[in-house]
């Protein structure tokens, strides 16, 4: 038992894998692209704060899923068991074209391009970037798809190494700034009107894109110890911290650097470290905060292969998926995902990926939390350790800033849209595949 145990993700390991799946591309890129409609300081963290509430309501929400019916795999789980496996199976989907490969991608990159900006800034808009993402998802892939054991403590580490240094960015960053930027955190004349704008719903979605990875433990529950017991600690400590985070990161960036210096553009940080420090302290804040987002790739590459072994387990068509090294690891699902996401990092143009994955992968999660109401009604005596706290409140609360959200970038960005619908769709087609697959699998069995 105590070998079993050993094998399995401890919670430190769990929170660390929340924390880095979280605290990656989003919150260094997207600001950015905030700046482009909105200038006001105290409407820009609000996003981060409305963003962090909302994240929080959903980590409540999976965490009762979570402990009521553990098992890994994420939405790909609950929505098969609550509604139908075809709704699983379209989040199982979601989850491995979009929600992982992507995402992994986007951190992949920005990370190659922090790295490339602070030491080699003739080559940041080369092929070198891509040499670079390509590199780290292919060294973190063959990490992971070894032993548990390597594989969590390669997570502790960076995770560690990433809450420490961003900590000492944000201190030093404000202790060094000459010259502090002139913007108000505090509200302002027309600030009410713009908190209920198509502007602040759309960039809540890079927001929500920043924040997700809240969910992240729920992908792994059959491999943490005691999942039922340790799941909604997991998952609520680990977003508190990042929702602290986020708020300090981006009140450093605000604070150090013009917001035309920041308008339209992915390295943020970069540019921040650069008006706090100087060029020479800039470079090397830029290759710390190339550091910080190798925990981010990392956790992805861990998590997102759980959904994918989950679909082989269930589904005759994917069998393979679900197969496992001799150290229970499933090495086969890592490579594909990592093989999907170097093609991401190869092929997509980087903020609408941003966009349409934030679009996709909300909807997945809204899906989600309707089905906790689903389930509290079709089975009310179901064992629940653990039960959101203010219910119905919390879920509520988490279904209408989403769903607000979601209207707000369909209006906006309806090509982001119909591509997320597009990959529903697409699901829906290889589930039918897949039954008949299943089906032809059960008839050739009971012929023997």
């Amino acid at each position: 038992m105590s070998d079993q145990r050993q094998q399995l993700f401890s919670p430190i390991t769990a929170v660390s894998i929340v924390i880095a799946n979280m605290v990656g591309t989003g919150v260094f890129t997207s600001l950015g692209f905030q700046l482009a409609d909105i200038e006001s300081g105290f409407v820009l963290l609000m996003l981060w704060v409305v963003g962090g509430v909302t994240a929080y309501c959903g980590a409540m929400c999976y965490a009762e899923l979570g402990a009521a019916l553990p098992r890994s795999g994420g939405e790909y789980h609950f929505l098969g068991r609550i509604f139908h496996p075809a709704a699983g199976f379209v989040s199982g989907w979601i989850s491995a074209t979009v929600g992982f490969a992507g995402p992994t991608a986007l951190a992949a990159i920005t990370f190659a391009t922090y790295l490339t900006s602070a030491l080699w800034p003739a080559y940041a808009d080369g092929p070198l970037v891509q040499t670079l993402a390509v590199v780290l998802v292919a060294l973190l892939t063959v990490v992971h798809a070894t032993h548990r054991r390597t594989s969590g403590s390669v997570q502790v580490l960076f995770t560690a190494l990433k809450v420490v240094l961003i900590i000492l960015f944000c201190v030093l960053a404000v202790s060094l700034t000459d010259v502090p930027q002139t913007v108000r955190f505090t509200p302002a004349d027309g600030d009410g009107k713009l908190l209920l704008s198509g502007a602040f719903a759309v960039s809540l979605i890079y927001v929500s894109y920043a924040y997700t990875g809240w969910n992240v433990a729920t992908y792994l529950s059959s491999e943490l110890q005691e999942p039922q017991r340790w799941l909604p600690t997991v998952l609520g400590v680990g977003t508190l911290l990042v929702i602290l985070l986020y708020l300090a990161l981006n009140y450093v960036f605000l604070y150090a650097a013009p917001i035309d210096a920041m308008r339209g553009e992915v390295e943020v940080g970069f540019i921040a470290a650069n008006y706090a420090f100087g060029g020479i302290g800039a470079r090397i804040m830029g290759v710390v905060l190339a550091l910080l987002l190798i925990s981010t790739v990392s956790a992805m590459i861990i998590a997102g292969p759980r959904v994918y072994q989950a679909i082989g387990q269930d589904h005759a068509l994917f069998r393979q998926l679900a197969h496992t090294n001799r150290y229970g690891v499933p090495a086969f699902s890592i490579y594909l995902q990592g093989a999907l996401t170097i093609l991401f990092i190869l092929t997509s143009p980087f903020q609408f990926i941003l966009l349409f994955s934030g679009f996709t992968l909300a909807l997945n999660t809204l899906g989600t939390v309707v089905g906790l109401f689903v389930l509290r009604y079709t089975e009310p005596d179901l064992a629940r350790p653990f039960r959101v706290p203010l219910y119905p409140l919390v879920p509520i609360v988490f279904l209408a800033l989403t769903g607000w959200t979601l209207i707000f970038v369909t209006r906006s960005e309806p090509m982001a849209a119909l591509v997320g619908l597009g990959v529903i769709v697409a699901g829906l087609v290889f589930y039918a595949v897949a039954g008949r697959t299943d089906k032809r699998t059960a008839d050739e069995s009971a012929s023997y």
